[in-house]
């Protein structure tokens, strides 16, 4: 049998990385339902929002952040739904799972999408929450606006990449030493067009700060914790809700705020991913080439 390849020794500048993900307890409440998230053809933005707290860089070193979007399977998943009357003139889901079937679809044009303000000195990076509130997820293969292309009903797994921005001339030999990888397991979905459990659907109203208008239904109907009146999580969200982004970004113009809401509201009924400047593109070509482990 061939040996197997020893693993890369990583620069010291990001071997000391180690990465938090915010709203932990909020993530693990939507994965034990089974995460879904809405993919559409203009792009749809992610709820829960990635968000993570860094720790470990060189305060001076230049980073970029990145993501990208691997399947976990190769396979195409259904909803089996089963209906109880409840109460009368009404139906519940009283139970759904995922059923295999058949076997994934071509894969889509693998995409990166990195955080607007990369690259970075450390200390930004570190200093307050890091969120990915303007990556978008599409369906649309021929999307042209840089987002993350993804197959309706495919399971897919977020990957967060640490890139140290090597000063060397001759960096892309360091390629494979100059970033480091974290994935969260709590993070994977399944990409829908529609969501296919109610329960993900009440979570996602009752724990968006701009879903107050759809909260009107039943509380008994509401998941655990997140009723009216008793919604930890949530303002621990809205807390969290000013992270690392563009200068105007973190002064929340009334333009952003306007379109949070309005995708937020889309929710009930089912920022843009930046394409990098020519200097970054060139920038990563240097620095991370095809150093990525199975990404696109």
């Amino acid at each position: 049998a061939a040996a197997a390849k020893a693993p890369v020794k990583k620069n010291p500048k990001v071997a000391n990385v180690s990465v938090q993900l915010e709203m932990k307890a909020l993530w693990d409440e939507f994965n034990q339902l089974g995460t879904e998230m809405i993919v559409t053809k203009a792009g749809r933005r992610m709820f829960p929002t990635f968000q993570v707290k860094i720790f470990g860089m060189d305060p001076m070193a230049d980073y970029m952040l990145l993501m990208d979007f691997v399947p976990v399977d190769d396979k195409r998943y259904r909803q089996l739904r089963l209906r109880v009357p409840s109460p009368p003139g009404r139906y519940a889901f009283h139970s759904s799972s995922w059923l295999v079937a058949g076997k994934a679809d071509p894969a889509t044009p693998g995409r990166v999408h990195y955080h607007p303000d990369s690259p970075a000195k450390g200390a930004q990076w570190m200093k307050q929450i890091v969120s990915f509130d303007k990556l978008k997820l599409t369906n649309n293969l021929l999307d042209d606006n840089g987002h993350i292309i993804l197959n309706s009903m495919h399971r897919y797994q977020p990957r967060f990449h640490v890139v140290y921005v090597d000063p060397r001339k001759d960096s892309e030999k360091y390629a494979e030493e100059n970033f480091k990888t974290f994935v969260f397991e709590e993070t994977r979905f399944t990409a829908v067009t529609a969501y296919q459990n109610h329960r993900i659907t009440q979570l996602k109203i009752a724990s968006n700060p701009f879903a107050k208008g759809f909260r009107d239904c039943d509380p008994e109907d509401w998941p655990r914790n997140h009723r009216p009146g008793a919604l930890p999580l949530m303002s621990a969200f809205a807390r969290s809700r000013n992270p690392v982004s563009s200068p105007a970004h973190q002064n929340g113009t009334e333009k952003d705020a306007a379109e949070s809401r309005r995708e937020y509201e889309r929710e009930a009924a089912g920022g843009t991913a930046l394409h990098a400047e020519a200097a970054h593109q060139q920038l990563m070509s240097r620095v991370l080439s095809p150093a990525l482990p199975g990404g696109g």
